[in-house]
C-alpha cells in the first residue's frame, strides 16, 4: 500500500521527513539493513501523493536531457527505469506512478499527507512535531527538498506591479497566459522551458537574466552531473555557507529544441531589469516593457524552516554538513542537500547516510 493506514508512531529510532528521491533512497537502504518501517523507522511526507516535488510540476513538462530523473536504488527489481519511460507523457505522472510502485514493492509505509512543523530537543531525543501529533526519534533524516521554499529576488517597485507574480512552483500551463504580455526571469532550464511553451500562446514574451546564458553542448554539465556543481556545493556545505546556484555552474543544455528556439529568436535574454512599475518593467537602458505577468524561474532554497528551533544555521547562512551529517548535531542528517542535491546525488547520499545511521544506533 502507498499510504500507511496506521497512526504515525509516537516513538521510533529514525524519522525521515520527505518521500522524494532522497528520502526514499535512505528508506531503501535502511530496509537493506533489516530495519522495519513503522517500527525502527518512519517516513513522513507532506504531499498528497507519491512523486515528491515532481507531483506538483506543470503538465507540459516532459522527461529529457534537461529535466532528468535517475532511477531509485533497487528500482531495477521492479523492471522499470526512467531511461525507458514514455517521454510523451507528463513527467509528473511518470514519476508519481514509478514512485508509487516503488513504495509498494519495498513496503515503505509512507505516512501522508503529514507535514513536519517543527523539530525540537527533548532530553536525549529529537521530537518531530507534525500535523498528526509528534514523534520522538533518536535520529532525524531531513529530506524535505526545496519545492516549498521558492526564491524570488527583490527588485524596486515589486509591490506596485499590478499584474501577476508567478513562481516556478505556481506555474500550471501556458494557457493561463494566453494573449498576455509576459516577462520570464531566470537563467535555467525551467525559464527556457516556459519561454518555448509561451511562444505561440502569449501576446509577447521577454526574457530577463542576471547573467548571460551559457548554452552548453556538454551534457555532463547538466543539472544532474557536473563536477563543478558537486565541488562548489560540497565546499559551501562544509563551510556552512548558503548553497550556490546550480545553473551558475552547469549552463543550459543546448538540445535541438533549444537550438531551434535560439534560431527563431525566442531564446534571447536581456540583462536584468532594474525596477518594476505598475504596468511592466523598466530596463537599465531606460526602455519599458509592458507586462501582465512576471514568471520568476529563479530557483529555490532548502526547505528547512521546521529545523529552526534546533538553531543549526551558521552565521554564513547555511548548514555545516559533511557526507550528509550536520557537524553540530550528529543525530541529524540532511539528505539531498549540497553536493547531494541532484537525483544522482540523492541516491548516493541515501547509501552514505544509511550506513552512518547504523553506526549510531
Amino acid at each position: 500500500m502507498v499510504y500507511s493506514v496506521s497512526p504515525v508512531p509516537a516513538r521510533t529510532q529514525v524519522t525521515i521527513i520527505g518521500a522524494g528521491q532522497a528520502g526514499l533512497a535512505v528508506a531503501y537502504y535502511l530496509r537493506r539493513f533489516q530495519l522495519e518501517p513503522d517500527l525502527d523507522f518512519v517516513v513522513l511526507d507532506r504531499g498528497p501523493g507519491t512523486g515528491g516535488a515532481w507531483q506538483f510540476r506543470w503538465d507540459a513538462l516532459r522527461l529529457g536531457s534537461a529535466h532528468k530523473v535517475n532511477d531509485l536504488p533497487g528500482m531495477a527489481d521492479l523492471g522499470i527505469s526512467f531511461e525507458t519511460a514514455d517521454r510523451t507523457l507528463p513527467a509528473k505522472d511518470i514519476v508519481a506512478g514509478y514512485y508509487r510502485r516503488y513504495e509498494d514493492h519495498f513496503g515503505l509505509k509512507v505516512h501522508r499527507p503529514v507535514a513536519a512543523t517543527a523539530v525540537v530537543n527533548r532530553g536525549a531525543d529529537l521530537v518531530v512535531q507534525h500535523t498528526e501529533g509528534e514523534t520522538a526519534t533518536q535520529v532525524l533524516v531531513n529530506a524535505s527538498g526545496t519545492w516549498g521554499s521558492p526564491f524570488v529576488p527583490y527588485y524596486p517597485g515589486a509591490n506596485t506591479f499590478r499584474g501577476r507574480h508567478v513562481h516556478t512552483n505556481g506555474y500550471v500551463s501556458a494557457e493561463e497566459f494566453r494573449g498576455q504580455d509576459v516577462v520570464v526571469v531566470g537563467g535555467g532550464t525551467s525559464a527556457v522551458g516556459f519561454l518555448l511553451e509561451l511562444e505561440d500562446v502569449a501576446a509577447t514574451v521577454s526574457w530577463a537574466s542576471r547573467r548571460p546564458i551559457d548554452f552548453s553542448t556538454d551534457h555532463v554539465r547538466t543539472i544532474e552531473g557536473g563536477v563543478a556543481v558537486v565541488r562548489d556545493a560540497d565546499a559551501a556545505a562544509r563551510a556552512g555557507r548558503a548553497l550556490p546556484s546550480v545553473v551558475s555552474s552547469t549552463g543550459v543544455p543546448l538540445t535541438r529544441k533549444v537550438a531551434a528556439g535560439i534560431s527563431r529568436g525566442i531564446l534571447k535574454e536581456r540583462p536584468m531589469f532594474v525596477s518594476l512599475e505598475p504596468d511592466g518593467v523598466r530596463w537599465a537602458d531606460g526602455s519599458f516593457t509592458q507586462a501582465d505577468a512576471i514568471i520568476w524561474a529563479t530557483g529555490f532554497r532548502p526547505e528547512l524552516r521546521h529545523l529552526s528551533p534546533l538553531k543549526l544555521r551558521e552565521k554564513q547562512g547555511g548548514y555545516q554538513v559533511e557526507s550528509g551529517q550536520v557537524w553540530t548535531d550528529a543525530r541529524i542528517f540532511l539528505a539531498g542537500y549540497g553536493p547531494y542535491a541532484s537525483t544522482i546525488g540523492a541516491n548516493r547520499s541515501g547509501r552514505v547516510i544509511a550506513r552512518q545511521i547504523m553506526a549510531l544506533l
